[in-house]
C-alpha cells in the first residue's frame, strides 16, 4: 500500500487499536505463552534499549503506547505491505515463508531502501480484511515497512547486541 490508501489503512487499525470493544487478537501464538531465559532476558533488553533511545521510561505508559501505535502506521514509512500464508500451511512453509521475507529485505537493501518486519499486524486481521482482500483461508502473517531511512529518528540508531556466533553453531570438522 501507498499514498491514500496506506493513511486511510492506518487510521483504521490505530482507531481499532484504540477502541475498547474491539477484538484484537493473533489467529496464531506468534509468541510463546510465557518467554524463558535466554530470549526473555534479550527481548527485553532490545526493548529497554528501543525505548532509552525514544526517552520512554519503565512505566510510562502513554508513550510506550504511542510507540507500539507507530507500527500501524508502518512508522510513518511511504509503503506498507501485508503478508498473509494459507491457514492449511505447515512449518516447512513458515520456513519458507520467512525466507522470503529476508529475500524482501535483502532486495529492498539492494536499491537502496530499508525495511522493517512487523509482528504487531497480526493481531488485527479482522481490520486489516475491511482494508485488503484477505480470504479466510488466509493468515496475516506480518506487515513490512519500506522506505528510506530517515537516519535522524533515533530509534534508527538502535543496534541490537548480538549473541557471539559459537554460542548457537557447532562446527564440526
Amino acid at each position: 500500500m501507498t499514498g491514500e490508501a496506506l493513511k486511510r489503512f492506518g487510521k483504521g487499525l490505530l482507531a481499532a487499536a484504540n477502541d475498547p470493544k474491539a477484538e484484537n487478537d493473533s489467529e496464531f501464538s506468534y509468541y510463546p505463552d510465557e518467554f524463558f531465559e535466554p530470549y526473555k532476558s534479550r527481548r527485553r533488553k532490545v526493548g529497554w534499549d528501543l525505548y532509552g533511545l525514544l526517552g520512554i521510561k519503565k512505566g510510562d505508559f502513554e508513550k510506550t503506547k504511542a510507540q507500539h501505535d507507530r507500527n500501524l502506521i508502518f512508522f510513518d514509512a511511504p509503503v506498507g505491505m501485508i503478508f498473509t500464508i494459507h491457514r492449511d500451511l505447515k512449518i516447512g512453509s513458515w520456513l519458507d515463508f520467512g525466507m522470503f521475507l529476508q529475500n524482501v529485505m535483502v532486495l529492498a537493501r539492494s536499491h537502496g531502501l530499508e525495511t522493517c518486519p512487523q509482528a504487531a499486524f497480526s493481531h488485527f486481521h479482522k481490520t486489516i480484511r475491511e482494508f485488503i482482500p484477505v480470504g479466510d483461508e488466509n493468515i496475516v502473517v506480518c506487515g513490512m515497512a519500506m522506505g528510506y531511512a530517515d537516519w535522524s529518528r533515533p530509534e534508527n540508531a538502535l543496534i541490537p547486541d548480538r549473541e557471539p556466533l559459537e554460542n548457537y553453531i557447532s562446527f564440526v570438522n
